[in-house]
């Protein structure tokens, strides 16, 4: 009996270990910081709010396309010309209006459903640097040029990510990058696209609508504890990080400037349009562009706010690439735009 109750939890703490100890550690902070508790869970609630029109049909997105076999076509495709593919995510993720913590249901979805590594790199590195929006706001703030140079370096980006996976692409940590977790295994599983072909109205079979139920449960679950630690992250950092400080490291002309704008900076970035007063503010005080530059693209891609919701998702090896992968094309498209300025 011992045995099977040894076993039990055993397998409860290897699905559920990180579920387990973000619960407990509410619970320490619930008693022993109350108040501070209250602040950080409304923040997160807020947050979760505001990007909620994006997650959600992000989430129901992903489980479509499980659920109707709309994967397997996308596989099939992503596999024919691996250039174009990439270059086309590399497109579409530097013009939509999403971010690396609110495309992370599709992302989740296609890995689960065996699209390639490749092109989901591509757009999961271009997506959160700049949208619409972010261009007008960024070309207001820092001038026309700058917000061009910055869209520009969100799909070179992409696109480096993109073939930098293509070249490993036998490794097999790239070929199955997702964590195999409880939540994570649940994506993409029984997928009907792998015996019974596509149907894109889902709702004529009650076997594929169950599958579209599942996995918009399990994603749904992923994404509230991926979004929650995010959240309370980000919340910690502002309350505790002074960031006009960031102008002692990376205010100053020097061959350093970029690489203590990506390693210094980045971690310290909290959201993308606070960050472009901040930037402006930089440069007043003698930062190059190519250092601002390097301080908005790093920060948009490995904030530490967004690579905790992506940890959770990716295995070690994957989640330390993407981190390289950025790390290497900011430092990149600070020295090219230097160069260029």
């Amino acid at each position: 009996m011992s045995e099977v109750v040894t076993k039990n939890v055993s397998s409860v703490w290897k699905n559920y270990k990180w579920t387990t100890l973000g619960v407990l550690t509410c619970l320490v902070a619930a008693v022993f910081w109350p108040y501070r508790f209250v602040a950080t869970a409304s923040f997160v609630v807020e947050g979760m709010l505001e990007v909620s029109y994006l997650v959600i049909p992000g989430i129901l997105v992903s489980a479509w396309v499980n659920a109707s076999g709309a994967g397997g076509r996308i596989r099939t495709a992503f596999a024919g010309n691996r250039l174009t593919a990439i270059i086309s995510a590399s497109s579409i993720g530097a013009m939509t209006p999403v971010c690396g913590v609110t495309v992370l249901p599709l992302m989740g979805g296609l890995l689960a459903s065996g699209v390639p590594l490749a092109p989901v790199m591509a757009f999961w590195l271009s997506s959160p640097v700049t949208d619409p929006a972010m261009f007008s706001v960024t070309a207001a703030t820092l001038g026309v040029q700058f917000a061009i140079a910055k869209t520009i370096a969100a799909f070179l980006l992409g696109v480096f990510g993109g073939l930098a996976s293509t070249a490993i692409s036998n490794r097999l940590w790239i070929q199955a990058p997702l964590r195999e977790v409880s939540l994570a295994l649940r994506l993409g599983e029984k997928a009907h696209c792998a015996s019974t072909g596509t149907e894109y109205a889902i709702w004529k079979d009650p076997a594929r609508i169950q599958q579209f139920n599942t996995e918009v449960l399990a994603m749904t679950i992923l994404i509230v504890i991926c979004l929650g630690l995010a959240f309370a992250a980000e919340f910690q950092m502002q309350m505790h990080l002074d960031q006009a400080a960031l102008a002692d490291y990376v205010g100053k002309q020097s061959s350093w400037a970029i690489p203590l704008a990506v390693l210094v900076g980045a971690p310290a970035y909290l959201d993308g349009y606070a960050a472009l007063p901040l930037t402006r503010g930089l440069i007043d005080h003698g930062m190059s562009p190519g250092a601002a530059m390097a301080f908005l693209v790093s920060g948009s891609v490995v904030s530490i706010w967004g690579a905790i919701a992506i940890f959770p998702v990716l295995k070690l090896k994957p989640f330390l690439f993407y981190m390289f992968l950025a790390l290497v094309g900011s430092l990149a498209v600070g020295w090219s735009y230097d160069g260029m300025t």
